[in-house]
């Protein structure tokens, strides 16, 4: 015999915050990107280009690249509104890289580092554990 408790099949309201949060970050970060790429694509003297950089690529090869990854995040943002399991996972990935880019900040940046941190996990737990409460709610 099993017990069933009643809250474990309603949706939870702080995971339903956090990954509506991870959502719009997402759309934010993807408008941001698209509108990066066409700035690097329709013009290349908006930029700074110096010699010094590990990957040399022409501006408007970073503005391919910004103008598809902002896409890409756009089109994720709003899949996670609807529980789309791809887009939960382009969400994860986003935010497990900032976690590890904020934490390479940390001697720089401590106490934006560990709250960009906080979140990053936050939206992590919330897209993974609760990620289909959005589409249901």
């Amino acid at each position: 015999m099993s017990a069933t408790y009643g809250t474990q099949n309603q949706p939870s309201g702080w995971a339903m915050g956090w990954a509506t949060l991870a959502a719009f970050f997402m759309m934010l970060g993807g408008v941001w990107g698209v509108i990066v790429g066409i700035a690097g694509i329709a013009e290349d003297e908006i930029f700074v280009v110096t010699p010094d950089w590990v990957l040399q690529l022409d501006v408007t090869t970073w503005g391919w690249i910004h103008l598809i990854a902002g896409i890409i995040l756009v089109l994720s943002g709003i899949g996670i509104f609807s529980g789309n399991v791809l887009a939960r996972t382009v969400g994860v990935i986003v935010a497990s890289l900032s976690a590890i880019i904020n934490f390479a900040w940390l001697p720089y940046y401590p106490v934006w580092g560990i709250i960009a941190i906080v979140l990053d996990i936050a939206i992590i737990w919330a897209l993974t554990a609760h990620g289909r409460d959005l589409a249901s709610a």
